[in-house]
């Protein structure tokens, strides 16, 4: 597993948007709230970080400057890795309502939901950006489609992909990675499960106070069941073991490309 950050680093992570203020360098492009869609797809395999990764991103729905953020969830975007899946099917609901879509039972029906959704989005002036919290086979299928519905859709201006992980490009199909780097304006920043490099590092390496941050019942519930999912399935059958929940810590690194993403608005938040 990677090195993890201090307890005080992730409570302040959790209490005061942590999650939005990283410095990395500045892309071309820049999310706008009024137009744009951000497309958070989580592999939920094998690890369970996803679990808490949605967890984080639910609390940042919380904030009121992101009443009126554009987004949609979708879990089971894996790749070509062995291991089970990690069902995310008591926590989607939860946390997105009906936001979401379960690309794990219904791939085809997911990709051509979200392409039905990226073609108003674009038509609107609107671009699509991809929390990319897993492995690039989903994206490479939905931005494929989407060419074929419209071919005069110019995909590097209009689909932004962000992925933080190594390992994550090392597990989607070769030729379906490549086909994503090539189409979309591709952001590769540094590793969401490290510190110091200008990510925020959102990994504990043990157990963090979080409840006495949060003064909201639902949040609480939403972190309590991501935590207790967690749990549950961590190392269990041939799953990847993370070191740090095991010790009663939490990883939501895969929200490091959502932070990236949203970055252009974090001076809202932490004033």
């Amino acid at each position: 597993m990677k090195k993890a950050i201090s307890k005080k680093k992730i409570i302040s992570g959790l209490a005061c948007a942590l999650l939005f203020s990283i410095g990395v360098n500045a892309q071309k492009a820049a999310f706008e709230i009024d137009k744009d869609l951000l497309l958070v797809q989580l592999d939920c395999k094998t690890d369970i970080d996803d679990l808490h990764t949605a967890a984080g991103f639910a609390t940042l729905l919380n904030h009121p400057d992101y009443k009126d953020l554009n987004y949609l969830a979708v879990a089971g975007t894996y790749g070509i890795q062995e291991g089970l899946y990690v069902p995310p099917n008591e926590l989607m609901p939860m946390v997105f309502g009906e936001n979401w879509l379960d690309a794990d039972k219904e791939w085809k029906a997911s990709v051509d939901k979200v392409v039905t959704k990226a073609l108003k989005i674009i038509e609107n002036g609107g671009s699509i950006w991809v929390a990319e919290a897993g492995q690039s086979d989903f994206t490479s299928e939905w931005v494929k489609e989407l060419s074929r519905k419209d071919i005069s859709i110019k995909t590097r201006e209009s689909v932004h992909v962000v992925q933080h992980s190594d390992w994550n490009e090392s597990v989607t199909k070769t030729v379906k990675l490549m086909y994503t780097k090539t189409v979309t304006d591709y952001h590769k920043i540094a590793d969401g499960n490290e510190v110091g490099n200008g990510t925020p590092g959102l990994k504990s390496d043990g157990k963090v106070d979080w409840e006495s941050k949060l003064n909201d019942e639902h949040l609480t519930k939403v972190w309590n069941t991501a935590i207790r999912l967690g749990n549950q399935y961590n190392g269990k059958d041939g799953r990847c073991l993370n070191e740090s929940v095991d010790e009663g810590g939490l990883d939501f690194s895969d929200l490091s490309e959502v932070c990236y993403i949203l970055k252009g608005l974090s001076h809202k938040v932490c004033k």
